[in-house]
């Protein structure tokens, strides 16, 4: 940094192990470190004496990365606000903490796989996979903060968080993507979505006598919870859904 002073802008989370792999990012007017619960941001004082809401699109911009990364993890997490150090040339501190506002932390168990061949050569590694996807979806949604991908990423996130209605939350994000596409027919068309897809999800969510789906009313005393499969498959279809709306924006077709 060439600036006489350094913003340090410091987050904690949990899982501590939600990216797997420890993230360097380096932006014009910041460096950022994730790795094992905590987020250093050394940020050039003059860059962040000029945006007085840089600490807001910084957070915004982080918790964007853990919704993008949400998708594969299905998981809940926990992100702090920021704590604020400035470092002066003369080595004096400034320090300042805002109150923490997060979420619970629930984790589950995943098996990792290693696949050879007959000489030994790995041909898959399911964790070396899972980072990587995890980290394209994270960079996805960091880049793309439009309304639409905000919304349907919190729509997934509600999903996650509030399992009882998974299905109505999962359900929101094609609706989402029909409002915005201007109907169901050219939302499938421009984000190629398979309209076996895009119906397997309504099934799901509203036809299917499930305690998380969206028309209980009609199926009184006749409602059952959603299986493991159903509720898996469920939240792929949605995945698939708003990864095809992230590369439909990273394609700059607007």
């Amino acid at each position: 940094m060439e600036c006489t002073d350094i913003v340090v802008l410091e987050w904690t989370f949990s899982p501590s192990n939600y990216f797997e792999d420890e993230i360097h990012l380096k932006r014009d007017e910041y460096e950022m470190v994730i790795a094992n619960g905590k987020v250093e941001a050394k940020v050039r004082s003059d860059a962040y004496d000029k945006n007085p809401n840089m600490r807001q699109e910084l957070h915004d911009a982080l918790n964007a990365r853990f919704l993008g990364a949400q998708l594969l993890v299905h998981k809940l997490y926990e992100l702090s606000d920021a704590s604020m150090r400035r470092l002066h040339p003369d080595g004096r501190r400034c320090m300042t903490v805002f109150l923490p506002a997060g979420r619970i932390s629930l984790s589950s168990g995943i098996v990792d796989l290693v696949l050879t061949d007959k000489n030994g050569n790995v041909v898959s590694d399911s964790k070396k996979d899972r980072i990587k996807k995890k980290q394209e979806l994270a960079d996805l949604a960091e880049r793309h903060q439009d309304p639409t991908t905000k919304s349907l990423l919190n729509s997934y996130q509600s999903a996650v968080n509030d399992p009882n209605n998974a299905l109505v939350h999962l359900y929101e994000i094609r609706d989402t993507l029909s409002k915005k596409f201007g109907g169901e027919s050219a939302a499938c068309k421009v984000l190629n979505i398979s309209n076996t897809q895009w119906r397997r999800l309504g099934h799901l969510a509203n036809n299917e006598p499930l305690k998380q789906g969206r028309h209980r009313g009609k199926n009184p005393g006749k409602l059952r919870n959603a299986t493991v499969e159903e509720l898996t498959e469920a939240r792929n279809l949605a995945r698939h859904f708003i990864e095809a709306y992230l590369i439909y924006m990273e394609s700059g077709q607007i």
